[in-house]
């Protein structure tokens, strides 16, 4: 029971954490934010440090997702042109991708995916990775009315 409590109010922590602070974490989408929230349940769980939003790699992350949508194609491209276009810093980045409707498009559901796929999960629970940007769009996309396309641009 105790071990339960101490573990809510470790998440709470680092949620404060992850979401208080930075400028860019204000502008974050609700859809972005619960993301960004199922990640670092995530991540603590494993006990890592949450991730914190970074303004750049979010213009980075929201310039692909936009891209993805208009020219309907889901691949990561010259990531690592995008990350100097947008003068990432960081000794080390890495990206994951994600699109889905309804109840795929979750938070959850998109974390679950990532934690099944080896590259993927690799990304999210890398200790090194301590920044996020979170991009996140709607629209058609293959096919599909009311599309979710997501962009994590990690970095450490």
């Amino acid at each position: 029971m105790l071990r339960r409590v101490a573990q809510g109010l470790l998440t709470t922590l680092a949620f404060a954490f992850a979401l208080a602070g930075p400028a860019a974490a204000a502008r974050l989408s609700s859809a972005q934010a619960s993301l960004l929230g199922a990640m670092n349940r995530t991540r603590v769980a494993y006990h890592l440090a949450p991730l914190r939003v970074d303004a750049t790699l979010t213009r980075a992350a929201r310039a692909h997702t936009t891209s993805m949508l208009r020219g309907n194609y889901f691949a990561h491209g010259d990531f690592a042109l995008r990350m100097r276009l947008y003068h990432v810093s960081g000794s080390i980045a890495g990206e994951n991708l994600a699109w889905g409707v309804g109840s795929r498009a979750t938070a959850s559901s998109i974390v679950s995916e990532w934690l099944a796929s080896s590259e993927h999960r690799a990304n999210l629970l890398r200790p090194s990775f301590r920044r996020v940007g979170i991009g996140r769009g709607v629209g058609a996309f293959a096919g599909y009315a009311g599309a979710a396309v997501v962009t994590a641009d990690f970095a450490g």
